[in-house]
């Protein structure tokens, strides 16, 4: 079923990983984005939960002050994203994971 006008919804099924509408013409935005978020929740040896290794609180607090969703309207068949926006997967680990999203069309 092909819908038109709608309400598109992404959600990343993940607790260490969040969705964010941003800055999709340079790059710089992303990167300084990251440094914000990595001063603000840094790695500390005084997190109970350390057991996957020390990047792993801190992506948890990171996943949890940002977004596992974002919903964008559908007009006319395209996401209707401003001219300079994109969505983007943010990871908070070092390695990269394999990640599931849902998405959502609604009418």
């Amino acid at each position: 079923m092909a819908f038109t006008d709608g309400l598109a919804t992404i959600f990343v099924q993940h607790t260490s990983a969040s969705l964010i509408i941003q800055e999709n013409a340079d790059p710089a935005v992303l990167r300084d984005l990251e440094h914000w978020l990595d001063k603000s929740v840094p790695e500390s040896s005084n997190y109970e939960h350390s057991e996957e290794g020390p990047d792993d609180m801190p992506a948890h607090i990171k996943g949890a002050i940002t977004s596992t969703h974002v919903a964008i309207p559908v007009i006319e068949g395209d996401l209707g994203l401003g001219i300079w926006q994109g969505i983007f997967l943010w990871e908070h680990r070092y390695q990269a994971r394999e990640r599931t999203l849902v998405v959502h069309v609604s009418p």
